[in-house]
Parts: C-alpha cells; sequence; structure tokens
C-alpha cells in the first residue's frame, strides 16, 4: 500500500477534512503511541498504519 491509497481510505472513512485532523490527533498504540502522521514521518509502512487505523475506527472486515 502506498501513502496515497491510506489517505483515499481515510478520507473515504472519515471525510477528506476531518480525515487529516484525526491522523494529526489520534494516538494509537499499535503504533507506538503515535499518530497516523507521526507513524508515516518516523518510517512505519502505510500498510500497517493503514491496519492500526482500520482497528481504532472499528471498521468491517471488508475495508481491511
Amino acid at each position: 500500500m502506498r501513502e496515497t491509497e491510506l489517505w483515499r481510505r481515510l478520507g473515504q472513512q472519515l471525510g477528506s477534512g476531518y480525515a487529516r485532523v484525526w491522523a494529526e490527533q489520534h494516538v494509537m498504540a499499535e503504533l507506538g503511541g503515535r499518530t497516523v502522521v507521526e507513524a508515516l514521518a518516523a518510517g512505519v509502512p502505510p500498510k500497517t498504519v493503514w491496519r492500526a487505523c482500520w482497528a481504532a475506527l472499528e471498521l468491517p472486515a471488508k475495508e481491511r
């Protein structure tokens, strides 16, 4: 998964405006206590970040 795909999926789930805010503010234990933005900046693969988002947002299996 590319980072652009991650942002597209977050936008679909949260809306394009709120997705960026959520990604900058929501801290997840699965990402080592980092936000989406911090995790990506630290080099965490986008697929790993998406899986953490998927779990945090309690999305259905088909969205994984």
